[in-house]
């Protein structure tokens, strides 16, 4: 028979409170157990002496009979000096996962992205203020003069677009003849 040292739960509902049990392991955690060795309630202050309750001698017994402790047990046992835990170490579990890390990427692209426009516009608010401001009026004038030469072009594209629309019809018109010669 294997024995475990572990906690069974009682209590109600979101108020929990532990025993800590021998038991067989393979019994149910709240089912039928060996001894009472202890309590433990995770609802007291962390450095209450109330929150774990643990009798040493039974629990020194037990672990010489050979019962294994869960590891809440073991850290309890631990506390109380009866044997040694190991520290554990998960360095994967404080990464994060990998959209998480998808985000992260994506959010950065982005600021770079707005650093890079902030540094543009800076540039060129430079570059408007360093140039003379005799210049400034000339520049609209050409901006003005092409807008004026824009308005020919859309005259003559009115009049050359009938012309297109013919020619479409012309070749509509002798398809149309070609498949009455078939037919």
């Amino acid at each position: 028979m294997a024995l475990a040292m572990r906690l069974s739960r009682g209590g109600s509902k979101k108020r929990p409170y532990y025993r800590i049990v021998v038991a067989d392991e393979r019994r149910p955690r709240d089912g039928k157990y060996i001894e009472r060795i202890g309590s433990y309630n995770p609802l007291l202050a962390k450095d209450s002496d109330e929150r774990v309750k643990l009798d040493t001698d039974r629990a020194k017994y037990w672990l010489s009979v050979g019962a294994k402790p869960s590891d809440r047990v073991l850290r309890f046992l631990d506390a109380a000096g009866l044997q040694e835990r190991k520290a554990r170490n998960n360095p994967n579990k404080g990464e994060p996962g990998e959209k998480a890390k998808e985000r992260v990427e994506e959010k950065a692209s982005k600021a770079a992205e707005a650093e890079e426009a902030k540094k543009a516009a800076e540039e060129e608010a430079k570059a408007a203020a360093e140039a003379p401001k005799e210049e400034a009026p000339a520049e609209e004038a050409k901006a003005e003069e092409p807008a004026a030469e824009e308005a020919v072009p859309a005259e003559e594209a009115k009049e050359e677009a009938p012309a297109a629309e013919e020619k479409p019809a012309e070749e509509a018109k002798a398809d149309d003849a070609d498949e009455k010669a078939e037919g």
